[in-house]
């Protein structure tokens, strides 16, 4: 049976390109770039050419990219990184502010969280309409005196829906100048949006970008951080120098490498995959949105090609997932990051959808090797599960 691999908003295949491309750095040049001698020196060349290949990509300077480990690294690095490097601007009784979305992935969340909860910052959250999407007119109103950050992720990883940052970072760049005591950094995590949507950073107004190499056919375990110039940060993890001093321990040299070329390989592709992506996203919308129950969620015309996310009323969305994987297709209910816990989608809730009907949410997540038959298999296949589902409920049925 051939496998339908449509979860790729959570992981992707690593490209064999990119695979060729580390392979040296495992066994042959493997020296470590920190050291001053020919292996240490062949590494390090390699680490900057990939920076070079990422700066280009993203419009910054390559002394503006950092390597992590993951996109969760990035964030942590960016968001208490920033907080800790400001706070000492701050009299005693007030706290820097950080303006977040309630739909954001964990990562930030639970990283502001995290901070709120010592008392380190206070936290606003952006009001969002049904589809998920952020009125830029509203950071006017969120935002305080003291606020120092606003994050709003680029393309949310469960509905799809593209959040307008590049208003945003205007509207924030405009209040900047307003003569405010504390600067408003902006960060977006754009883990969903690097291969298909305009990521460079001055297009988008932002100080902070990060994504992570797995949602772009790299490996897992190698993230960036974008920082601009003059931004102040604290480093979160001590020890030597790597990475302009903001993140130490020795760089992960096969997995950098790797990460640059699939950047190299989604800037020379993503003229002639962004259409077909959407051509087929559009495809599968259409076939599963006839089916008697089945809703969008999202927007319907302002997210992401490659994100289709629906809720399935009368059926659960991991009984869904475990079928269709049964059948050969991989979907995913909810995010990744959030779906071994057997609780409403805060994605979801957000947005407006009752607990019950979100149990019921679906996700496909299309790649650069879906193809036409493959939709067509998933449109084919899930009523016979839905139907199967339903019949299996005691609830009432559609």
């Amino acid at each position: 049976m051939k496998l339908i691999y449509l979860d790729n908003a959570a992981t992707t295949a690593v490209d064999k390109t990119v695979i060729t491309a580390m392979e040296p750095y495992f066994d042959n040049d493997y020296g470590n770039p920190s050291e001053w001698h020919s292996s240490g020196r062949m590494a390090k060349i390699a680490v900057e050419e990939s920076r070079n290949k990422i700066a280009k990509f993203l419009g910054s300077n390559p002394d503006e990219i950092v390597f992590t480990s993951c996109a969760t690294e990035s964030i942590n690095l960016s968001h208490k990184g920033l907080v800790e490097a400001v706070s000492s601007d701050f009299k005693p009784g007030s706290k820097p502010n950080v303006v977040v979305t309630p739909i954001e992935h964990k990562a930030v969340l639970e990283t502001c969280r995290h901070m709120e909860e010592k008392g380190e910052i206070t936290v606003t959250y952006l009001p969002i309409d049904k589809y998920g999407l952020v009125n830029p007119e509203d950071i006017v109103i969120a935002i305080k005196p003291d606020t120092i950050l606003v994050s709003v992720m680029y393309v949310n990883n469960e509905i799809g829906t593209v959040e307008p940052v590049a208003k945003i970072g205007d509207t924030i760049r405009k209040i900047n100048k307003s003569g405010r005591e504390h600067r408003i950094f902006f960060h977006t995590d754009a883990t969903q949006a690097i291969q298909y949507l305009n990521c460079r950073v001055n297009f988008l107004g932002i100080d902070f970008l990060s994504f992570t190499g797995h949602k772009i056919y790299a490996p897992k375990g190698i993230g960036v951080l974008y920082v601009r110039q003059s931004t102040p940060l604290i480093r979160q993890s001590d020890g030597g120098d790597q990475e302009r001093g903001l993140r130490a321990g020795t760089e992960d040299v096969p997995y950098i490498v790797g990460l640059g070329r699939a950047v190299e390989i989604a800037k020379r592709t993503r003229l002639s995959v962004l259409p077909k992506i959407s051509r087929l996203r559009k495809r599968l919308m259409k076939g599963l949105l006839a089916i008697p129950g089945v809703k969008l969620t999202g927007h319907p015309v302002k997210r992401a090609p490659h994100i289709a996310s629906f809720t399935v009323s009368g059926a659960e969305g991991e009984a869904m997932v475990l079928l269709l994987s049964d059948m050969g297709i991989i979907a995913s209910s909810g995010s990744a990051c959030t779906s071994a816990r057997l609780t409403a989608s805060h994605v979801l809730t957000a947005i407006g959808v009752s607990a019950e009907t979100s149990h019921g949410s679906l996700r496909f997540s299309l790649g650069k090797e879906t193809t036409e038959s493959e939709i067509d298999e998933v449109i084919k296949k899930l009523p016979k599960v839905i139907t199967k589902l339903r019949d299996m409920s005691p609830l009432t049925k559609l």
